[in-house]
């Protein structure tokens, strides 16, 4: 007996008889899923594990067209009733009308009069047999791409002759950066992921996302094995053996299976939509250029953080001094650096977990600090771990009745944290819970913080012993998180780091996207490199731009992307072409701009380089080749502006020695028959397009170059950009031609200092700034520099003879 249900993009088929389900494409013969199953793993107090199959005495529903919260869906639901353990369960289906996305969701219920413990729900089982995947095509290049589990658990794309990036530092790594339900595998083709992955085929470009539309209840993993033949796909909500009460039932998150275009402009979207949709967030909008240059115009968690850290430079070293030094660096650099935040990183508490009692050098705590933040009209921020704990703590010497304890009844090892194995609160205790909350509120109520950042949150969802067992870990974590955004306020902006994703969206403002950076490229420990180089998860430039680039698709859609700080000073073990493609990637994410050095000994030209971010774009490029390669080199941001509309293109050099290279105009999507002037932003040079191609000459190891790509009409004056704006071209707010000449107007908060190219049709007769005369110089054939001094605005005016 055969059930089809089908939607304009897919056709999904219940095999009742042969107890399976498939899925395949309408549009096009591209992929299919065969023999997928479904599965409980439970067990009967301490007896051993049980496995429900549930595909007996199956009653299914008529399909019916429905409204949900994605739009409308076609959808059948089946209901298996129970086993001969007391385990009922049924399913529902539902196919979507708008878009190429299938859902489903499982419920499950204990009727017996016997308390049960939930290990998994299996949506889509693996066991190496079933749940066979197919692409259509005769040699298909199969590729997966890996979502880690929390903000620094490495993301991206494998081949599938590659193996997965995994820690060597177990026990040390392990409770902070990996998931303990999901697998982990060494060998070859094999890989996992967390709430979502993408399998898909190289070749064809077309390819598969499996996850979950929220962690509300569980956490998602996903599993798969590329071969050259059919390759599995397994999906799994992760049941943490939590005890079923007779008579209690439990509900998965809606699990989801979506076409994906590979190099569509948005290949994610309709995934991340979806997910934005299920929580009811409205889109965050990128900031314009005016309102981004006045503080308090907008309310705080609407607003895309610019500002400075304490961590990077003081670490835990910091004092109360410190960070009235650097506010009022801060506020003698504006106008010309716009720095809204000044943020209080680790080091003012005595302990992690005695948050009310203050080091000696912050001998006030730190209200009084806040209060002066905020007199300077400047945003005061905090940060708290508040689910960690210290275990020479007073508070784990006082509650230890408060602490997660694992085996021997000892407390969790939540990682080797601060030279020291940290531990973690038990968020279903009473007493912990309002110790949380209290701390919070009190950093926002009381001493004044509207921002916090929130660290190591992932020890909420650690594995251990509860004082309620009924709460699975990303219950546990979510609870918590609404519990801490109830203490906060609505007002209050929150960024989540160190955590679990899926628990957090729609919770926090700002998410931490990946690992720490670091003041060298390459992680070290203690001073040692060489055995930690290739670590995935251990802080350093190389890691953190690692993530930031496999979740930029997320801002804008699920929060404010957080890329970490940017680090400016000489001092640091980054070369100056290392703090370059630092500054790309975190002005191309669209997040935040957290500057972390000591700002009153910053030089000029490094100053300059955070100055050019500002005001931030608000809006993330496009990654070209995120399913292609581990670490993505291409990307591309369509920007439109007074002066038009033009392509920022940038491209990496991730080598450890210099290359030479050319930027294809191919591999960003653009025509290579048309003619394309470049304006490369760090070196300042200009480059005409050349059968498709821009020769870049020799990029520095791990440098950047980062072009404003126009297509010129002729007969037309082109802004082809300058060093003012990363952008090249938002910071011209009027464009106006005439028949030989050319009025134009540069904006930018603060001092005008910089280079602006142009393109004529004709040779320079007159150059004015501000109605006085201004010198240029031509630098290739019909391009022509001007040097641009001015305050706040400079009103540009070139005639040219025809």
């Amino acid at each position: 007996m055969k059930k089809i249900v089908e939607s304009a993009n897919l056709q999904l088929e219940l095999d009742l008889a042969g107890s399976s389900w498939g899925l395949s494409s309408r549009k096009a013969n591209d992929f299919s899923i065969d023999g997928a199953k479904l599965g409980v793993s439970y067990r009967l107090g301490r007896s051993s594990q049980q496995a429900l199959d549930p595909w007996r005495a199956v009653e299914v529903t008529a399909v019916q067209q429905v409204s949900t919260t994605q739009g409308l869906a076609r959808q059948v639901s089946i209901d298996f009733g129970a086993d001969r353990n007391g385990m009922y369960s049924a399913l529902t289906f539902a196919l979507l009308e708008s878009s190429p996305l299938l859902l489903w969701q499982m419920r499950i219920e204990n009727v017996s009069s016997q308390p049960m413990l939930l290990d998994r729900l299996d949506m889509l089982r693996w066991d190496g047999r079933s749940s066979s995947l197919r692409f259509a095509g005769p040699r298909p290049d199969l590729a997966f791409f890996s979502n880690g589990w929390q903000s620094w658990s490495t993301s991206g794309a494998y081949g599938a002759r590659e193996r997965a990036r995994r820690t060597r530092l177990g026990f040390l790594q392990h409770p902070l950066n990996v998931n303990p339900a999901t697998p982990h595998s060494r060998k070859v083709g094999y890989f996992s992921s967390n709430l979502f992955g993408v399998i898909g085929d190289r070749a064809t470009r077309r390819a598969v996302l499996a996850g979950f539309l929220s962690e509300r209840q569980h956490f998602g993993s996903v599993e798969a094995r590329l071969s050259s033949g059919a390759s599995a796909l397994g999906l799994w909500a992760s049941g943490d053996g939590i005890r079923l009460e007779a008579g209690a039932s439990f509900e998965t998150d809606w699990a989801c299976l979506c076409l994906i275009d590979v190099d569509g402009t948005d290949p994610l979207g309709p995934y991340l939509e979806a997910v934005a949709r299920e929580h009811q967030l409205l889109p965050i909008n990128p900031l314009d250029e005016e309102e981004s240059s006045v503080r308090g115009r907008l309310p705080l968690r609407c607003r895309i953080p610019a500002g400075w850290c304490s961590w990077y430079h003081y670490f835990q070293n910091v004092s109360a001094q410190d960070i009235q030094a650097n506010l009022s660096a801060v506020q003698s650099l504006y106008p010309d650096l716009v720095l809204d935040l000044v943020q209080i990183d680790d080091g003012f508490e005595t302990q992690v977990g005695d948050w009310f009692t203050f080091k000696p050098t912050f001998p006030q705590g730190v209200a009084p600090v806040a209060a002066e933040i905020r007199s300077a009209g400047l945003t005061p921020g905090l940060w708290l771990a508040p689910f960690l704990v210290h275990p020479r703590s007073r508070l784990a010497a006082d509650h230890p009745e408060w602490l997660l304890h694992g085996r021997l009844n000892r407390p969790v090892n939540a990682g080797y944290v601060m030279d020291t194995f940290m531990t973690a609160l038990d968020l279903t205790h009473p007493g912990a819970r309002d110790y949380a909350r209290d701390v919070v509120g009190t950093a926002v109520q009381q001493w004044g913080f509207p921002y916090l950042k929130l660290d190591f949150l992932y020890a909420a969802a650690l594995p251990g012993r509860r004082y309620d067992p009924t709460r699975t870990r990303a219950q546990v974590l979510r609870a918590s998180l609404e519990e801490l955004r109830a203490a906060a306020g609505d007002d209050a902006m929150l960024l989540g780091c160190g955590c679990p994703l899926g628990p957090a969206i729609g919770v926090v403002d700002a998410m931490r996207v990946g690992s720490d950076v670091d003041i060298r490229w390459k992680p070290a420990l203690k001073g040692i490199s060489f055995f930690y180089q290739n670590e995935p998860h251990v802080p350093s430039a190389r890691n953190a731009i690692q993530n930031v680039l496999a979740r930029a698709p997320m801002q804008n859609r699920w929060w404010i992307n957080d890329p970490d700080c940017l680090l400016l000073r000489p001092e640091t073990e980054l070369t100056l072409a290392e703090v370059q493609t630092l500054a790309s990637i975190i002005a191309l994410s669209g997040g935040s701009l957290v500057i972390s050095d000591y700002l009153p000994s910053l030089p000029a030209d490094r100053l300059a380089i955070a100055a050019a971010l500002l005001p931030l774009i608000g809006q993330p490029a496009r990654v070209m080749d995120w399913f292609d390669t581990q670490t993505p080199s291409h990307l591309r941001l369509d920007l439109q502006g007074a002066c038009g509309s033009w392509h920022l293109l940038a491209l990496f050099n991730w080598k450890d020695e210099p290359q030479e290279m050319t930027l294809h105009l191919s591999d960003y999507g653009l025509a290579v028959d048309r003619v394309y002037w470049g304006r490369e932003f760090w070196a300042g040079r200009v480059f005409d397009a050349k059968n498709g191609s821009l020769p870049l000459g020799e990029i520095s190891p791990h440098g950047a170059a980062l072009l404003a790509v126009r297509a010129p009409q002729q007969e037309t004056p082109v802004y082809l950009g300058g060093d003012l704006h990363l952008s090249q071209g938002l910071e011209v707010t009027a464009w106006e031609v005439f028949s030989d000449a050319l009025h134009f107007s540069i904006q930018r908060p603060g001092r005008i200092v910089g280079l602006v190219d142009i393109s004529l049709p004709g040779p320079v007769r007159k150059v004015t700034l501000n109605g006085g005369s201004l010198l240029w110089e031509r630098v290739a054939a019909g391009v022509y520099r001007l040097p641009v001094q001015a305050f706040e605005t400079a009103a540009i005016q070139v005639s040219w003879s025809g």
